[in-house]
């Protein structure tokens, strides 16, 4: 008698499941399977170039197995932002690639806003609360003036991680810059500043506490110019000061030789491997 409540029990549970899964279909099921939040992760180019500059960082983290999803979000001079592209419904790490159209712009609020207008168009389509950040060159002054004027936004998506490639925060050789010229403290700061580092002082105070993990990386050509070429790795290492009492973590990776020279970090093997651990454990 007891073994056939048993198995009745047992049976009335699977009928039970059964036609709870029917009433659900098969889009309520997807939904409850997907409870890992996305986290997309936006590249932005230096100047003058275009998203064709990130493809092999990109397709770097695909052969990874990061994301089969990635789409492009055209960012016009005007402003206005056009997704080329959707991510698929199921991915949680997606890649988007932005693509200034004005190429040779400089003006780093600008660039600012740009960047901001591609996270709105992004969050109004996709919804998610946090995102990473990859730039390179120019890319990491268009990232720092957004962090400048939103950050305190708390209807924006958090940064989770943000990746510099050759970010040049206190000046560019031949450009008001020269091998050994700038001077950095024990804890960072940087002698003398040019007006764009003095302006990003703010972010000292402005930067979310204890929110981003920062991974700065930079080349060093090893000719004696402690550069890559375009940057000085004082430059490029300016950032610590900027960030590092608030970052959630920070963390400095130099790499050397031909690879590392101001353009072929983005085509650099090891620093790919190192970028896909850093954002995704990969």
């Amino acid at each position: 008698m007891q073994v056939k409540i048993k198995r009745y029990c047992v049976g009335g549970i699977f009928l039970l499941i059964g036609s709870l899964l029917g009433l659900m279909g098969p889009q309520q099921l997807v939904h409850a399977a997907s409870t890992t939040p996305m986290t997309p992760t936006l590249y932005f180019h230096g100047a003058p170039s275009s998203y064709r500059s990130e493809r092999h960082m990109v397709g770097a983290a695909k052969k990874a197995g990061v994301t089969k999803s990635v789409i492009r979000a055209d960012v016009a001079a005007s402003g206005r932002v056009t997704l080329v592209g959707k991510f698929r419904p199921t991915s949680r790490t997606p890649i988007v690639e932005v693509n200034f159209l004005n190429t040779r712009n400089t003006n780093y609020v600008t660039n600012g806003r740009w960047v901001r207008n591609v996270v709105r168009k992004l969050q109004a389509t996709y919804h998610f609360k946090q995102m990473n950040m990859v730039g390179h060159s120019t890319g990491n002054l268009a990232i720092a003036y957004y962090l400048l004027a939103n950050s305190t936004n708390r209807r924006l998506p958090k940064l989770a991680k943000f990746v510099s490639l050759g970010g040049h925060y206190d000046g560019v050789l031949n450009e008001g810059d020269w091998p050994h010229r700038i001077r950095l403290t024990a804890a960072g700061r940087p002698t003398p500043m040019d007006s764009a580092y003095r302006r990003l002082l703010k972010l000292r105070q402005r930067y979310p506490k204890q929110q981003t993990a920062v991974l700065n990386i930079y080349g060093d050509l090893g000719n004696g110019t402690d550069s890559d070429g375009r940057v000085t790795n004082n430059s490029s290492k300016s950032l610590r000061y900027l960030l590092a009492k608030r970052a959630k973590s920070y963390r400095e990776r130099q790499f050397k030789g031909a690879g590392a020279q101001h353009s072929r970090l983005h085509h650099n093997a090891q620093v790919d491997r190192t970028m896909i651990k850093f954002l995704w454990d990969k």
